[in-house]
């Protein structure tokens, strides 16, 4: 077969789920929900339709919205951005919907550019006489990256025959109301919601496969309070497709099945010749189905959201760790037991079903109301397939909404969530047990898992799970800062130094690479305690050094010095001393009396001024006595 190795794989991959699905691909089995959309006004029209709800968006799951019908006079494909200012939105209290029609673009983009020109929903008209299929957003498309994440209003495809009869209407100048129903989409038979979800375990097909990872990370507290609380059962669902007998040995089967062609997954970078093989993933995908199966036996399935974040964090494809060794640190961490997960997977090799594989593949077909999986993530709740942005909040208000009325749980009626993942098991994160510090971190309304920590005084990189490291200011409060460090007789000494910003040395005293030290014996290699008749004794970390007689040992300059000084030096350090301390004293005598004498002149210099000190001092009295006063403010 001649083409590229790309083109080889997308043949093999449609070749294998034409016949593993038995159908083509103009006639897959999609959700049409029956009569939920409905004519109001005018009353002569009243009627209900049948509508396909697009996969992207929010459908009001339990609500439902009516509105007034508009229809665009240019621009009626709905490819380009309207042209004003939000000329769809209402005027009045009641919102606007808007009919584009089918063609030219991607449905996204369509209800994208209604939602940016002010209407509240979309409604999408077939332009051909068809079954309805489900509008899902593009695989890969520079133009849909930004949008289609952005939409939060509902959409939905109807059949050509009512897209005319609304246009008709319009034409006429009615104005036409619908009501767009949601209450009965999702079934409510008990006090239980059981719902699944359709993944993979890859991490490199794009945009789907960022949504997955992203909406399991995200709902993972949700999932876990609605399960431990047994207010729903929660299943995950793997897609694998068998290879015609054919093609079995094939190296496109080969590597891209186990179990001897029964079961396949396409090339992560569909190409034979790099990276991983499709054979990795179905793998993966089923260790990830015997960790939801074991962990449901001890009655802790919600474990299965940690295994699958933690896995896609430190074991994914980009980094080069996709790998069953990785996996098993994984599940070690989680206190998993490998050995019955290893039990449930069973031998790839062997030419043999699988028993969770088989199940997998029969489930895939559609049975009643729920359809075939034919898309990738696909969400079921109730048995009914959910349609609409893969995205926590949407997720967590469509099942509220399979909740039967007043049973559903407190969570349901909140709008926020709080949770707190680190008091079981760290969360799964690195932990120093001496300084309590953790890498699992608790934020209001989510739970993340950080790959840093931070306390008061320290900053801490890695991984987040097998290993952290402090850096900077502080780090050696936490673990040493990675260095060694030892205590002896009641003394520690640590290779770690705030002096340093990275990296261990050991200190004096020690050899090593400073995650290891030794005690250097400084008395054997002769380097200290030179002096003559001098003793040396090695201790931990350092040395003691005796002088012979009464001299005093100085271990700066490893040399020894009397304890006693002589008599001319004690005669001489008296003599400096009386001179110093009779110089302070008359320097004290001497300020004294200059003080004092400056002090005398001023008070007299002041008194003068208002008690003159000559013969006139009578003759002023007198004259004050009998003188009138002045006024006080005359000259």
């Amino acid at each position: 077969m001649g083409g590229s190795p790309r083109l080889k794989v997308l043949i093999f991959i449609m070749i294998c789920i034409s016949v593993f699905l038995g159908l083509d691909f103009v006639e897959g089995r999609f959700i049409v929900e029956k009569s939920s959309i409905s004519i109001v006004s005018p009353y002569s029209m009243h009627a209900k339709y049948d509508a396909s709800i697009g996969n992207f968006g929010v459908p009001d799951y339990g609500g439902s919205l009516v509105g007034t019908v508009v229809y665009p006079s240019k621009g009626a494909f709905g490819c380009s951005a309207f042209e004003g200012d939000k000329p769809f939105k209402s005027k009045t209290p009641r919102p606007n919907i808007l009919l584009v029609d089918r063609g030219e673009c991607y449905f996204a983009l369509k209800v994208w550019n209604g939602q940016q020109a002010g209407a509240a929903a979309v409604l999408v008209a077939d332009t051909i006489d068809e079954n309805l299929i489900t509008m899902d957003s593009p695989e890969e498309s520079s133009d849909a990256d930004g949008y289609i994440e952005k939409i939060g209003i509902p959409s939905a495809l109807i059949e050509q025959s009512f897209g005319e009869t609304l246009k008709v209407a319009l034409k006429k100048g009615e104005e036409v109301v619908i009501k767009m129903d949601w209450t009965e989409s999702m079934p409510h038979p008990d006090e239980r919601v059981e719902y699944e979800l359709w993944t993979n375990s890859n991490d490199e097909c794009g945009i789907r496969c960022d949504e997955q990872m992203n909406f399991i990370k995200n709902f993972k507290g949700h999932a876990q309070i609605l399960e431990k609380g047994g207010y729903t059962m929660f299943t995950p669902h793997y897609i694998t497709w068998y290879c015609p007998q054919a093609f079995i040995a094939s190296s496109q089967c080969k590597s891209q099945c186990i179990n001897h062609g029964r079961y396949c997954a396409p090339d992560p970078e569909q190409d034979f010749g790099e990276g991983y093989e499709g054979k990795d993933v179905v793998f993966e995908n089923l260790r990830q189905l015997c960790v939801h199966r074991v962990a449901n036996e001890s009655q802790n399935s919600w474990v299965w959201w940690d295994f699958v974040t933690d896995f896609h964090i430190r074991c994914s494809m980009k980094k080069n760790r996709y790998s069953k060794e990785c996996a098993e640190e994984v599940m070690k961490s989680l206190d998993l037991p490998v050995e019955k997960i290893k039990k449930c997977m069973g031998d790839p090799e062997a030419d043999v079903e699988n028993a969770v594989l088989k199940t997998e593949q029969d489930l895939q077909v559609g049975k009643g109301s729920r359809g075939d999986v034919t898309i990738l993530p696909t969400m079921v709740i109730n048995d009914v397939q959910y349609r609409g942005k893969l995205e926590r909040t949407a997720v967590l208000k469509a099942i509220c909404a399979g909740f039967k009325e007043t049973s559903e749980p407190a969570i349901c009626l909140s709008g926020d969530l709080e949770t707190n993942e680190c008091l079981e098991r760290n969360g799964g994160c690195w932990h120093d047990p001496k300084s309590n510090v953790t890498a699992c971190k608790v934020f209001k309304g989510m739970n993340a898992l950080l790959l840093f920590a931070d306390n008061l005084f320290v900053r801490i990189k890695g991984d987040g799970y097998t290993s952290c490291e402090a850096v900077g200011p502080g780090r050696c409060t936490v673990n040493n800062g990675g260095c060694w460090s030892e205590t002896k007789d009641r003394t520690t000494f640590s290779a770690c130094s705030e002096a340093l910003i990275t990296g261990c040395k050991c200190p004096y005293g020690f050899k090593g690479d400073g995650h290891k030290c030794e005690d250097v014996d400084e008395c054997k290699e002769g380097t200290v305690c030179q002096c003559d008749g001098c003793k040396c004794k090695n201790t931990w970390g350092g040395y003691d050094c005796k002088c012979k007689g009464d001299k005093l040992y100085i271990m700066e300059h490893d040399t020894c010095i009397e304890r006693q000084s002589s008599k001319l030096g004690g005669f001489l350090t008296f003599a400096v001393i009386a001179v110093v301390l009779g110089a302070g004293i008359a320097g004290y005598i001497f300020y004294k009396y200059r003080l004092r004498s400056y002090m005398d002149t001023e008070i007299m210099a002041i008194m003068s001024q208002y008690m003159p000190l000559d013969n006139n001092h009578q003759n002023q009295v007198v004259q004050h006595e009998t003188e009138p006063l002045r006024d006080a403010s005359s000259v």
